[in-house]
């Protein structure tokens, strides 16, 4: 695939024809793509995963801690880091790729400065399992539309919250369609920060599709991403409404473009 950035399919969503995730991640091979990432990973072959990554030389960009569970709840941050650490063990095998964390929902009765305290000591706690096992934690905020009660619903949040954690194993994962679903503009929220974010995921607006069917405005993304200095991939996080060739050529071409 030609595009600015390495694309990462999300075989969660896509190369569903294809079979299981082992088989997606053959699919996204013969595409033309070396980088897949998925969600939750206690109900995937795991064994077949990592046997179709050795076998075609994917690479994965992230996969989800399992199960989710709250960093702004003092009740579950050892679950959370409990997750953490045995999500780490268990994707060892596909090459210790990136982990992803959201927050978890709002708690009745903590003030804000309590939330964001909260949030940075169980993401401490996490981080330094992380740094012990040379993996990182993305850390991801969502959006209100898709969970109205989420915590972490703004890429400014979560760059302080890395800020305030201070690991080189904690960064931040930016998702486009998140951020614009809560009108963010993506100069303004990355700006001054680019080297904490380590991955960003791409979808259109409003469904969340394929770059080029949406109303994002996709020269300025790539522009910005180009001028502040991101280096990583792109992961593809939307739901196709084309054959996956087509998909991916359109997707291709949308983020090639660059502004003036």
């Amino acid at each position: 695939m030609s595009a600015t950035y390495p694309l990462s399919s999300c075989i969660e969503w896509q190369f569903t024809d294809a079979g299981d995730l082992a088989e997606r991640l053959r699919a996204a091979k013969a595409a033309g793509l070396e980088l897949a990432e998925f969600h939750l990973w206690r109900d995937k072959p795991i064994d077949a995963v990592a046997e179709a990554l050795a076998e075609t030389g994917m690479r994965l960009t992230g996969v989800c801690v399992d199960p989710r569970r709250s960093i702004v709840d003092p009740a579950e941050r050892a679950e959370m880091v409990t997750a953490v650490r045995e999500t780490i063990e268990a994707t060892e095998k596909l090459g210790k790729p990136a982990l992803i964390v959201a927050s978890g929902f709002r708690v009745e009765g903590l003030s804000e400065d309590e939330h964001f305290a909260n949030a940075v000591a169980a993401l401490r706690e996490a981080a330094d399992v992380a740094e012990e096992a040379g993996v990182t934690l993305l850390l991801e905020p969502l959006n209100t539309r898709l969970f109205s009660a989420m915590y972490l619903v703004s890429t400014k949040l979560g760059l302080d919250l890395i800020e305030a954690v201070d690991s080189p194993n904690l960064r931040l994962l930016y998702d486009v369609w998140h951020s614009a679903v809560m009108g963010e503009d993506i100069a303004e929220v990355l700006a001054g920060r680019i080297h904490l974010v380590a991955h960003v995921q791409v979808a259109d607006m409003d469904d969340r599709h394929e770059p080029g069917t949406g109303t994002v405005d996709w020269a300025k993304v790539m522009t910005t991403l180009k001028d502040l200095g991101y280096a990583g991939s792109l992961g593809l996080e939307y739901f196709p409404t084309l054959p996956m060739d087509e998909s991916l050529a359109l997707t291709a071409k949308t983020l090639a473009k660059i502004g003036g």
